[in-house]
């Protein structure tokens, strides 16, 4: 082969010159982002109003003009690229749920991927672009970027099979396995950059399932292993992620040897917390690092056939219509698409680069060009562990000496509750809560914002909690109160049932009060922090 300039182009960003031997991983890929997607947009269905509707924690409208006043008329669609600035009523946002949803069966059931994968990257790049501190999270930039990347790795057509015409583009593929390499490798990076001595010593895992967003009740049990076995997977943690995956760049034994071992770790922190999709995506991501030869052998007799089979449409007759009406537009195609995946190569690499080297002088611009689409992300999971576990709960009173709870759907409130296993459905209400109750009120306005939605009992709002203790009437008070949550021991739940204990901190967020004339007052301010 001749490694002229045009060449290496050819062979790293055209179909025709894709990588033929990753057609059924790309197949197990597309149809788990499909999943994925889904996922994220189901759990939206029951949350967006609450969270973003016209009376929600964070209205978007609100923050959508408030966009709009400061950055002018046009620059709002680049640093807020969503689809909510023609509608942010609460149909929009379901709207852009459904849709989403239907874009995803469609993917899993792969008809007409490239298109399913543009409605789902824009409804979701919709709801991120507007969410504010609801989208705040790595998870969702992982999934923007493996949904745009895969733009370019999806086979063209309406019924593709295994599209073996049209395999997979080199350049996506690598970047697809180079977001797996970061996520694990900038999340090591992280960790030993952040200090934290719990990471030096090796107790970090020691309260890890006890202390993380959503526990489950199989991290109940696995934290009451003994410290050997915490300190192990503490010191598994940083060898997987700063050395391990370094097998992807070696030889093909090496890298179904890593699959084989990340996989099963990937299944076991599933099990032990609720990390919404995250892992999922991580686990999807990994079956690209074999090749079909090792997956023919677990592929259905009756679908074998396509992949030694053309597809429905001859390439020959596309090399005709190109021949004839099409050379320039193919090397236009080609072109576009040798910019954006070397632009994203570069902005990804710059950021790893940093987190090395932070003072190192590299072009900014094409990194911050990218940052409001969040497809080009700097990772970092678990820097710094979390000591103590808190919890908000909110609590409203129509006489001002009774207070009653407002019950949770997933986060840990009544101690005789098992944690549950939701992932990947995200909860983000409840998952942000666990955040604000690490920090203080004041930089968390979803928790004052909840209270007065409380006391009026819209239902949107209600629609987050598990029930309505004031189903007849509104509450005349609304407070937060924090309380300090620790897994019981074994002992204790053999004799008493329980999972939890917990005692009270104290008033987390200022109290209110709905007058008669329907004013909101403060009736007592917070006097504790979260972490006295």
């Amino acid at each position: 082969m001749e490694w002229a300039p045009a060449s290496v182009v050819r062979w790293l960003f055209d179909l025709e010159h894709g990588a033929s031997d990753r057609l059924i991983s790309r197949w197990i890929f597309l149809r788990a982002l499909g999943l994925i997607y889904f996922s994220a947009f189901f759990s939206l269905v029951f949350q967006i109003s609450g969270l973003l509707g016209p009376q929600g924690i964070l209205p978007a409208n609100d923050y959508l003009e408030a966009v709009g006043r400061s950055v002018g008329h046009l620059a709002r669609l680049w640093f807020a690229p969503t689809l909510l600035w023609f509608s942010s009523s609460s149909h929009m946002l379901l709207g852009l749920c459904w849709m989403g949803m239907f874009a995803s069966l469609l993917l899993v059931l792969n008809i007409w991927p490239r298109a399913m994968l543009v409605i789902c990257f824009a409804c979701f790049l919709s709801f991120v672009s507007a969410a504010q501190d609801f989208s705040g999270y790595q998870s969702d930039g992982m999934l923007l970027e493996a949904g745009f990347i895969s733009l370019f790795f999806a086979p063209p057509g309406i019924f593709p099979g295994w599209g073996r015409v049209r395999p997979p583009i080199r350049a996506s593929l690598f970047l697809l396995q180079w977001e797996w390499f970061r996520i694990y490798f900038e999340s090591g990076i992280a960790k030993i950059a952040s200090g934290d001595p719990q990471w030096r010593n090796l107790t970090a895992m020691d309260e890890y399932y006890q202390n993380g967003p959503l526990p489950t009740w199989i991290g109940w049990y696995v934290q009451h292993l003994p410290h050997w076995f915490h300190a192990s997977s503490a010191y598994a943690t940083l060898a997987l992620e700063l050395g391990l995956v370094w097998m992807l760049f070696l030889p093909r034994r090496w890298r179904i040897l890593c699959f084989f071992i990340v996989t099963p770790w990937e299944i076991g922190v599933i099990l032990t917390a609720n990390y919404t999709f995250l892992n999922y995506l991580v686990l999807a991501l990994g079956f690209l690092l074999l090749d079909d030869r090792f997956l023919v052998p677990f592929v259905l007799r009756r679908w074998k056939a396509g992949l030694s089979q053309r597809d429905s449409s001859p390439p020959e007759k596309t090399r005709t219509w190109e021949e004839t009406s099409g050379l320039q537009l193919r090397a236009v195609k080609l072109s576009l698409v040798s910019v954006m995946l070397c632009w994203i190569f570069y902005s990804t690499t710059v950021q790893l680069i940093w987190m090395l080297s932070p003072r190192l002088p590299l072009p900014t611009a094409p990194v911050s060009a990218l940052e409001p689409f969040r497809i080009a992300n700097q990772y970092g999971l678990f820097a710094v562990m979390t000591r103590g576990r808190y919890e908000i709960e909110f609590q409203g009173s129509q006489d001002r000496q009774n207070w009653v709870a407002y019950p949770f759907r997933y986060k840990p409130q009544d101690p005789s509750k098992p944690p549950g296993i939701y992932a990947p459905y995200q909860p983000r209400f409840d998952w942000n809560l666990w955040f604000a109750s690490l920090g203080s009120w004041r930089e968390y306005p979803i928790v004052p914002n909840t209270e007065v939605r409380l006391l009026e009992n819209d239902a949107d709002e209600l629609a987050l909690f598990a029930g309505n203790p004031f189903p007849r009437q509104p509450p005349t008070q609304v407070r937060a109160v924090l309380w300090q949550y620790w897994f019981t021991t074994m002992a204790e739940k053999r004799q008493t049932g329980m999972w939890w204990h917990r005692q009270l901190v104290g008033l987390y967020a200022p109290t209110l009060q709905r007058e008669a004339d329907g004013r909101i007052s403060v009736t007592e301010w917070p006097t504790v922090s979260p972490r006295q």
